[in-house]
């Protein structure tokens, strides 16, 4: 918790919250980084996959379909799917960024 919380008048009550909440969302964090260590060693795999059979680092009709499951999940979930789009774009586009990687044998 931060020192200034608590020099700007915060009760006890107040600030132990927010250091409740605060482990929280840090340890949630620390599962979403996890969770995307573990997405990308699957992604790994089918990019070498893809490698060894000579097929596209990109699959434009996978991704049409993640986005669309991703964006039903974030609705479902009460998240904003745009949100929820941009994040999948931007793994998309790392995944893509090995899986060429890979394809191109520097991996």
């Amino acid at each position: 918790m931060n020192n200034s919380d608590i020099d700007n008048g915060t009760d006890k009550y107040v600030a132990a919250e927010l250091a409740r909440l605060r482990d929280s969302i840090d340890n949630i964090d620390a599962a979403v980084v996890h969770m995307l260590a573990e997405r990308f060693k699957c992604t790994q795999q089918v990019g070498h996959l893809k490698a060894r059979h000579q097929l596209p680092p990109a699959d434009p009709g996978r991704e049409a379909s993640q986005i669309a499951r991703l964006r039903q999940l974030a609705e479902n979930a009460k998240l904003d799917p745009a949100f929820a789009e941009k994040l999948l774009n931007f793994i998309i586009a790392e995944v893509i960024r090995h899986h060429e990687t890979i394809a191109a044998g520097e991996e």
